[in-house]
């Protein structure tokens, strides 16, 4: 099996706004496991999100995730760590059925204003596997060394 059989397809369409289209998706080193999405933005080219706000951040592009395959928007680990800006899900879900632009829910978790430019690196992408499931009813789940423990059962 070769790299290419282990690689989805992902067709993008983009969609054009004051003349111009929006960059693709695109793996920033050799062994990235996630592309960065880059904001798309109207003329005025920026948007401000004032410390506790969030804003949705369209992207201009619009895709057909494989099917069998989830999009897992990831926020971007330097603008979490240097301005408190990440997604405010969490982690955003793409699913293969949607075909809508892609646009990002950041919000500015910081203590100062920041403000999106156009072309910005605002969120990563995903491609995980998401095979459906069988729903099966049981009466018993099997022992496991961790049982019914949660929220910090397993140590610090």
């Amino acid at each position: 099996m070769s790299l290419a059989d282990l690689r989805p397809r992902l067709l993008i369409r983009q969609l054009e706004r004051c003349g111009k289209k929006p960059p693709l998706p695109q793996y920033q080193t050799q062994d990235a496991a996630a592309m960065d999405i880059a904001a798309f933005l109207p003329e005025e080219g920026e948007v401000t999100i004032a410390p506790g706000q969030w804003k949705l951040i369209p992207t201009g592009l619009c895709m057909a995730i494989p099917k069998y395959f989830g999009g897992f928007l990831l926020a971007r680990s330097g603008l979490a760590a240097k301005y408190g800006v990440c997604l405010t899900n969490g982690v955003g879900l793409i699913d293969a059925d949607y075909r809508g632009e892609l646009r990002v829910n950041l919000m500015n978790q910081g203590n100062q204003p920041f403000t999106v430019h156009d072309g910005d690196r605002i969120a990563q992408l995903l491609l995980l596997r998401t095979p459906p499931a069988e729903v099966f009813l049981s009466d018993t789940l099997g022992e496991t060394a961790r049982g019914e423990g949660g929220f910090g059962s397993t140590g610090v």
